[in-house]
């Protein structure tokens, strides 16, 4: 994987910055692969680098001393997270784990701050990427206490297809059953049933190993 190839179609905030700030990064950028259940980062350690999906999907949770877990949130390729503990300079509040085979991209934060100091664009997209994601768990939160399994599902699917956040080609994503249950935290019988649900009310169609959408604010509003 030739990161000068595959690092403008993974990160939409690439293309705003000049020449020099490009090569920069392109410089400074480092690349590590995992396989499916490795920990990327763990909760507690030092924030270091903005972290990027370059292929597969990583699941984003928090979990008690006794052992409870709970997803915060889906990162497929695309997304780029960990903005908030560097703009702190803080201990990460969360796991990242890998639900599937994964390279992963990261960015330090020296060139991360870097670029806060010189790209006016590159602000911009970071701005609206927080306010984004403050929505986003502010949702989370609501949907999570309100509704019911096949509702859940579908705000999970509409989560990992948006726009800003996950600037991905199309609208096919390769998703299992069991992935998206982790999500949702949903049995994998009943996420299967809800995607069949969601699959006659013309919302998803769901292939093997993958759910293309076909309507996503249907699956925004679903359940409301």
């Amino acid at each position: 994987m030739l990161l000068k190839d595959c690092l403008p179609d993974n990160a939409a905030w690439f293309c705003l910055l000049d020449t020099s700030q490009q090569d920069r990064v392109l410089s400074d950028v480092t690349v590590t692969r995992y396989p499916a259940g490795a920990i990327i980062e763990r909760k507690g350690g030092k924030a270091y680098a903005w972290m990027g999906v370059l292929s597969g999907l990583v699941k984003v949770s928090v979990g008690s001393r006794e052992g409870k877990m709970a997803s915060l949130t889906g990162v497929p390729p695309g997304g780029w997270i960990g903005e908030g503990s560097l703009l702190k300079s803080e201990e990460r509040k969360y796991d990242v784990v890998a639900l599937r085979d994964c390279a992963i991209a990261r960015l330090p934060v020296v060139t991360f701050n870097w670029l806060l100091d010189n790209s006016i664009p590159f602000n911009r997209y970071l701005l609206h990427q927080l306010n984004e994601r403050v929505g986003q768990f502010i949702g989370k939160a609501e949907y999570d206490r309100l509704l019911e399994a096949d509702a859940r599902v579908a705000r999970c699917l509409a989560e990992l297809f948006n726009p800003l956040l996950y600037p991905g080609k199309n609208m096919r994503l390769d998703i299992t059953q069991e992935e998206i249950g982790y999500l949702a935290r949903t049995s994998r019988q009943r996420t299967n049933r809800a995607l069949r649900t969601l699959e006659d009310a013309m919302l998803v169609k769901v292939e093997y190993g993958a759910v293309h959408v076909l309507n996503l604010e249907g699956l925004k509003e679903y359940g409301l």
